[in-house]
């Protein structure tokens, strides 16, 4: 288990896992069958997709390793990795990425193949957030992760069981409610695969158990803004300057400095999504001199400048669809 400190450093990243963009789709397929490991062609490459099994059984395929998935499983893919589903042997291979309608969707696709017996219920789709966009903590999660919920006692069941239902049984406000379920269901999988992960020498969560880098790690998170230094930092955690770049460097392989501009364009990120901040006001608040030096630093960091980035999010947030019904 994480001490105080790591579980309050993790609570922080975490805190920030909310959805940006969404798609969910229903899949019923029956009998035997199997699906190719080609990513589907609905899904962002930033994107997290997922499958819950909402009844019967099936296998993953990853690999080439199989993972039997059970009823209220839930198997997520942070980086998209490519894998195979099916039941039993020598089924055809379908293709239900390709078999969705063009959006926008008035009410949830629902793709069904073969006949009446030994059918497999699943809501398949992917998730944005934009945790995943903060490299240390990406950088700590595994390309799959599998979750059960049906052991005893497991308040997660019981968020599946209600996504089952709101999809079986839409109402007004669905969707939203539909969106948040998910988005805690996710937060649970991802927290969980952190917490049971085991203690690595490298890595975002070695650091943040790293009493001397967790210490500093803790300072930057509880106030970013402020003007640290490594001398300040150093001084704070009570070691060497030397001591404390070396010891960042080993676990995180950067400077304190340069992690702690990682965390303040992360950010920036969140309060362009959330905000109508003037850019030359964020700019200040995250420790840059000039609107201009901010933005090449945003846009080395994300590929593009802070204000298409903006521009580019709210396109995307007004023309997402999001899953509402099982027929």
């Amino acid at each position: 288990m994480l001490e105080a400190r790591s579980a309050s450093l993790m609570s922080e990243c975490l805190r920030r896992v909310r959805i940006t963009d969404s798609l969910q789709y229903c899949f019923m397929p029956a009998g035997d069958w199997e699906t190719g490991a080609t990513p589907a062609p609905y899904k962002p490459k930033d994107a997290i997709g997922f499958h819950i099994l909402a009844g019967g059984t099936c296998w993953l395929e990853m690999d080439g390793v199989r993972t039997k998935l059970a009823e209220g499983d839930i198997a997520a893919f942070p980086f998209g990795a490519p894998h195979r589903l099916g039941a039993g042997t020598g089924g055809p291979e379908i293709d239900p990425g390709n078999g969705l309608p063009p959006p926008p969707w008035s009410q949830t696709p629902v793709l069904r193949y073969g006949g009446p017996d030994r059918v497999v219920r699943m809501l398949c789709g992917y998730v944005r957030c934009e945790a995943m966009y903060f490299g240390p903590f990406r950088q700590a999660l595994p390309e799959f992760i599998h979750v059960h919920t049906r052991s005893e006692n497991d308040w997660l069941a019981g968020v599946v069981e209600q996504i089952v239902r709101e999809v079986d049984a839409p109402a007004p406000g669905g969707s939203t409610l539909l969106e948040r379920l998910t988005e805690v269901a996710l937060l649970e999988v991802l927290r969980r695969e952190l917490m049971n992960q085991p203690d690595r020498d490298t890595g975002w969560l070695s650091a943040i158990r790293d009493p001397l880098v967790g210490r500093c790690l803790q300072l930057i998170h509880t106030d970013p803004m402020h003007p640290w230094t490594l001398a300040v930092l150093a001084r704070e955690a009570g070691a060497s300057r030397t001591v404390v770049s070396e010891r960042f460097a080993a676990k995180l392989g950067c400077p304190p400095i340069r992690y702690l501009r990682e965390w303040r364009l992360f950010l920036a990120r969140e309060r362009l999504l959330l905000t109508d901040v003037v850019i030359a006001r964020l700019a200040e608040e995250v420790g840059y001199a000039t609107e201009a030096s901010f933005s090449r630093a945003f846009a080395r960091a994300n590929g593009i400048p802070p204000a298409a980035y903006r521009a580019q999010q709210r396109t995307v947030a007004i023309s997402s669809t999001d899953c509402s019904a099982f027929d």
